[in-house]
């Protein structure tokens, strides 16, 4: 196992952002951190490399301990943090090789490995350009290179892609499985339920500090949410008949929807059915996904006779 948590807690005062989460991260594996803000994601993550300290439990990372190896462990985990912080009165050539050799690669290595990982983002073109004229997107993309300056066994991904455009997010998904597929393990926080499904072997939901749930992104789908959903906009008279119909049967499930209200059954068929008996068009009907088990994990699905 590159990771093993056993009970690990992290306290602020009288706050206890991590309560006895347990956890491992095998070799090679995509592992996901899910959960609302403030779920204790970031706070969890900071101390797998020594960036925050636990205040209880067990924690080994490559077998060694964040709390008195902390340094060796930074030597072989690159980070991709939530804020760029890059140094915008120097160019991206000059970024690079600086932290290059905070790294400790070669200075005659310094150079090729800049622009090797540079033309791994698709970046090369902008090599001598400063920071500032970047956009948004090539400056989330230079963080990723300074991430793998060091050739990282372990890569942490803190919201890789907030903010950035479905490009820019497609285009980091692709590098992402590319480090996956040479055996990198990562670990990665992110909002966008549909990364997670895409990207992850395996993922922790995180809610108020504690594990909630976890499993392989189809796993969680059977477990929590199997079946179709159907999205409805809300209007009185439609939540009423909704409500008599999840009365009536259990296996119809009622949740909050971007549109208004959800109904998730066992089959689109069904659905159709109850889309007939509603007389009302649905906007979508769709299979179960991630975002719906984060959903009903977290305690913003209804209950069936809400």
């Amino acid at each position: 196992m590159i990771v093993e948590a056993k009970r690990v807690e992290k306290n602020f005062g009288n706050l206890r952002a991590v309560d006895d989460v347990s956890f491992e991260i095998r070799e090679g594996e995509c592992f996901g951190l899910l959960g609302p803000n403030g779920a204790g994601k970031s706070t969890l993550i900071s101390t797998i490399y020594g960036a925050s300290f636990r205040t209880g439990g067990e924690m080994k990372v490559f077998g060694l301990d964040p709390l008195t190896d902390s340094r060796e462990i930074k030597t072989r985990v690159g980070v991709v943090t939530q804020d760029n912080c890059l140094d915008e009165a120097m160019s991206v050539i000059e970024n690079m090789k600086v932290f290059a050799s905070f790294v400790g690669v070669p200075k005659n290595e310094r150079e090729n490995r800049v622009n090797e990982l540079l033309d791994f983002m698709s970046l090369k073109h902008k090599r001598h350009s400063r920071i500032k004229a970047l956009s948004g997107g090539m400056q989330r993309r230079l963080v990723f290179v300074r991430a793998l300056l060091g050739n990282p066994e372990l890569v942490i991904l803190d919201e890789p892609t907030t903010g950035l455009d479905p490009a820019v997010r497609h285009l980091i998904w692709d590098k992402i499985n590319e480090l996956k597929k040479n055996s990198t393990t990562i670990v990665l926080t992110t909002h966008y339920m549909e990364e997670a499904e895409r990207l992850c072997d395996r993922l922790v939901i995180m809610d108020q500090g504690k594990i909630a749930a976890v499993g392989s992104p189809k796993e969680l789908i059977q477990k929590y949410c199997p079946g179709c959903v159907a999205s409805f906009e809300l209007n009185e008279d439609l939540y009423r008949q909704v409500d008599q119909i999840c009365q009536a049967d259990s296996q119809i499930h009622l949740f909050e929807d971007v549109s208004g209200i959800g109904l998730r059954a066992a089959s689109i068929e069904r659905l159709t059915e109850i889309s007939e008996q509603l007389q009302s068009e649905p906007k979508i009907i769709r299979p179960s996904n991630l975002e719906d088990v984060f959903l009903s994990v977290t305690g913003r699905e209804l209950s069936s006779n809400a």
